[in-house]
């Protein structure tokens, strides 16, 4: 593995992306890499809206989309502020799709040397019911991920091992 130049982060606007943002921002601040800031509005959301929308409720899949997107847009500015990052070295692709597909599809076209994400997205249910897009990428993905843990996670984590240290 060479020089690290260009990290990914993915994110998906959840209540541990600020987190994800901040320690990609470390690393890439550190390793004097640029930022790919990725998120991916799940294709599966805008297909239920549809499915309401067909039902005669007021809203559309092409309105829900760019709302979401912009929501996103405006969020950026402050995430990079609270980590000092500078916004010219960070460049953001808002995409919409299947998220395990966009994101690899992105890390390899943009050439990324390194991925930073969180173990969580946004539902414990969707988890449950197909697998975290967390566990996906670290099978399929050829460029090496660093798997982010916030302090809460990281405490409930170590509660579940400590038997495994001695006394």
């Amino acid at each position: 593995m060479g020089d690290i130049q260009k990290i990914m982060v993915a994110i998906a606007f959840s209540d541990y992306s600020q987190g994800i943002f901040d320690f990609g921002a470390r690393l890439a601040r550190n390793l004097d890499a640029e930022i790919l800031l990725v998120s991916v509005i799940n294709q599966r959301d805008v297909a239920a809206v549809r499915k309401v929308a067909a039902l005669g409720y007021a809203v559309d899949g092409e309105h829900y989309v760019q709302g979401v997107r912009e929501d996103r847009l405006k969020m950026l500015p402050d995430f990079a502020a609270k980590t000092g990052f500078p916004e010219e070295r960070i460049t953001v692709r808002i995409l919409l799709g299947d998220p395990l597909e966009e994101l690899l599809k992105t890390a390899l076209r943009e050439n990324v040397d390194l991925i930073v994400m969180g173990v969580k997205g946004r539902s414990e249910l969707e988890h449950v019911l197909v697998g975290s897009v967390a566990e996906k990428m670290f099978r399929r993905s050829p460029i090496t991920i660093v798997s982010y843990r916030g302090e809460k996670e990281a405490h409930h984590l170590r509660k579940r091992v400590a038997h495994l240290l001695p006394d």
